[in-house]
């Protein structure tokens, strides 16, 4: 499975193309698609840092996918987001898909929104790890032995 292409602004009104756009040779992405899935993504948070701290090379993303609105609702979305986020590195690494939901979960064979999807990326893409829902010990295990074959 290939992350396909798509384009969004992180927190700094950065205009990004992923994957072309992601900054590490393995990219850590976490995908939510409802406002209460923050507490999913948030339940890997400390072992996205430690992971971060560990390999050099892998770099940590939140991709919050929303269905394309109009200009102004993106603007107020965002700046919501903004103001919740003071800091600048988890800004940077915020981007913001807007886009077809439907088409997006399709080109990623994700068949649901019920959870967050968990996907470890090389730099052109392609998946070498997937996981759905919250942190789980075993999913972790099942990350860590992907990273240490990496």
């Amino acid at each position: 499975m290939t992350f396909p292409t798509v384009s969004g602004s992180n927190l700094l009104r950065e205009k990004k193309t992923l994957p072309q756009d992601l900054q590490g040779e393995l990219n850590l992405l976490f995908i939510p698609f409802q406002q209460w899935q923050q507490r999913e993504v948030d339940s890997w948070g400390a072992l996205a840092s430690q992971l971060e701290q560990q390999h050099s090379g892998l770099a940590a993303y939140e991709l919050p996918t929303i269905e394309n609105r109009s200009a102004f609702s993106k603007l107020f979305i965002n700046e919501g987001m903004r103001a919740g986020i003071p800091n600048p590195k988890t800004r940077q690494r915020t981007i913001t898909l807007y886009l077809d939901k439907a088409d997006f979960r399709a080109a990623l064979n994700m068949p649901d929104e019920e959870h967050i999807y968990v996907l470890l990326v090389d730099r052109q893409g392609k998946e070498l790890f997937r996981a759905r829902g919250p942190y789980s010990p075993e999913a972790e295990a099942a990350l860590r032995q992907i990273l240490v074959q990496a």
